[in-house]
């Protein structure tokens, strides 16, 4: 490959034509993705919704969530508009971005055909599809991991220190999307002790680790003023009540994984775990795996002993992507890897697809079986409350349902901003609880839009008088499902009962 330190022309030219090739595919993919918000297939799922309307309100912490996720909805709805596509446009383009960087990763480790079989096989992964179509806090808590890794292995080489700057930066970002990125320092620190070689970067990996923390500091603060509310959000999320072991959900997570970095790199990343001995032997095959394995033995020891959702062992296949390619090839199994890239397209088709394609054949897909049902119905309720809104002037909204009450917020026309969501029972539960003010709508009359009615009974009971339902909003699914919602005229607020909660 090298003749006295420096490229021959073959290899330039090599690498020149396979980071072109990297380039074009994954961004084609990427087009498509982009078309297909902008053709608006999906309504935002609530959790989108109330991600928008925190990025009305810059600040550097929401109640579930670090910022970076409002603050990207907040650039991109600034610039086109406030419509699904603009709010969802940041995650593609991220996921674009990471492409690109594990493509510069693993040339950096290994060659220009590892590196272009990686780029293209994260662009395609299933879960990364998934991620790519909704704006959450995994497209930049990924993108700034692959960037932390980068800037990682460039820091160790000879002359490298100014890339733990990068690395620092990077991590703190990371923060600041996702507190997993926490996850990355750890696999990090573990990577630097296992070795000993690797153990005179400690000092410059611990400045990294401050610069890190110093950028992550805003969210720091913004927490303590706040009761420390998104620590303890995550705390509970863990669920450790109940049974000590969950297997049912264990073996339901450890299925997910299948579909999230599809069924033929799992299968691959479980056997070179088998054969740790082996294929982990070489320094680099031991760095990347000491970024995908510790990340993937919490959430799956998590899983057992609480519950984890299928995503949040998405770091794990950043490294993972290329210590998998660079397996399969050396094993000469690159038919494998492409085999494996076109059906995991083809799972992205059944995915964003199916529910379009299926009438076509005459054929209406059960809900049960759209990937996406929990994206429908929400324009529709959105424009049915708009209406009943727009005939008594002057009605406050009210939900007794956060995902509902942020879709609501979204999706009336005009935005009901000064929606308040029920919370009778006192304590902080959401960001609507944290800045609600129940108070300054006493006397107040509103539209209540309730889909349970385990709440409702002690929500008329704080009112002056009360319409029983007077419309019942029903949003088809298929042809067997229907969403109901119920909905209640209610006049004259009293507020809530002394000491249920605040105000």
């Amino acid at each position: 490959m090298a003749q006295s330190g420096k490229l021959t022309r073959e290899t330039v030219t090599e690498a020149e034509r396979s980071w072109r090739l990297a380039l074009w595919a994954v961004f084609a993919v990427t087009l498509v993705r982009i078309i297909w918000l902008g053709l608006g297939h999906a309504d935002l799922y609530p959790d989108e919704a109330q991600y928008w309307i925190w990025s009305l309100h810059p600040a550097f912490g929401y109640y579930s969530k670090p910022p970076m996720v409002a603050w990207l909805i907040a650039l991109t709805t600034r610039v086109f508009g406030d419509n699904e596509a603009a709010v969802r446009l940041a995650a593609p383009l991220l996921h674009f971005g990471t492409a690109l960087v594990l493509y510069q990763l693993a040339h950096r480790l290994y060659d220009a055909r590892t590196a272009l079989w990686s780029a293209i096989a994260y662009a395609t992964l299933p879960g990364v599809s998934v991620s790519a179509a909704i704006m959450s806090t995994d497209a930049p808590l990924l993108f700034c991991w692959a960037v932390a890794l980068y800037a990682f292995v460039r820091a160790r080489e000879p002359g490298g220190g100014r890339w733990w700057i990068l690395a620092g930066i990077a991590a703190g970002f990371g923060l600041l999307s996702k507190y997993a990125m926490a996850y990355w320092l750890m696999s990090a620190l573990l990577f630097l002790l296992l070795f000993r070689d690797e153990r005179r970067h400690l000092k410059r990996f611990l400045g990294a680790v401050l610069l890190a923390l110093v950028i992550y500091a805003p969210n720091f603060a913004w927490n303590a003023a706040n009761g420390f509310v998104s620590y303890l959000h995550t705390r509970d999320n863990a669920d450790l009540g109940g049974p000590l072991f969950h297997p049912k959900m264990f073996l339901e997570f450890l299925g997910s994984q299948f579909g999230v970095f599809g069924p033929i790199f799992f299968a691959a990343l479980i056997a070179m775990v088998a054969l740790a001995r082996r294929t982990l032997k070489d320094r680099r095959a031991a760095l990347l795996a000491c970024f995908a394995l510790p990340t993937l033995a919490i959430v799956v020891v998590g899983s057992l002993l609480s519950r984890a959702q299928p995503n949040w062992s998405a770091p794990t296949y950043v490294s993972a992507t290329v210590l998998v390619v660079a397996w399969l090839l050396t094993q000469g199994r690159v038919t494998l890897i492409g085999v494996s890239v076109v059906l995991n397209i083809v799972l992205a088709i059944a995915i964003f697809g199916a529910h379009d394609i299926a009438p076509a054949f005459g054929v209406q897909l059960p809900v049960r079986y759209d990937p996406l049902h929990r994206l429908r119905g929400w324009n529709i309720l959105g424009r049915s409350v708009s209406g009943l809104l727009a005939s008594h002037p002057g009605t406050v909204l009210m939900s007794d349902d956060r995902e509902d009450l942020a879709a609501l917020i979204y999706y009336v026309r005009p935005h009901p901003f000064d929606a308040l969501k029920w919370n009778g029972d006192g304590g902080i539960h959401d960001q609507f609880d944290l800045t609600a003010e129940p108070s300054r709508y006493i006397g107040d009359n509103f539209l209540l839009v309730a889909k349970s009615s385990s709440n409702v009974q002690r929500i008329l009971e704080r009112f002056k008088s009360v319409e029983p339902v007077v419309q019942q909003i029903m949003i088809p699914l298929d042809r067997q499902t229907l969403k109901t919602y119920r909905i209640y005229w209610l006049d004259g607020f009293e507020g809530y009962r002394s000491g249920d909660a605040k105000g």
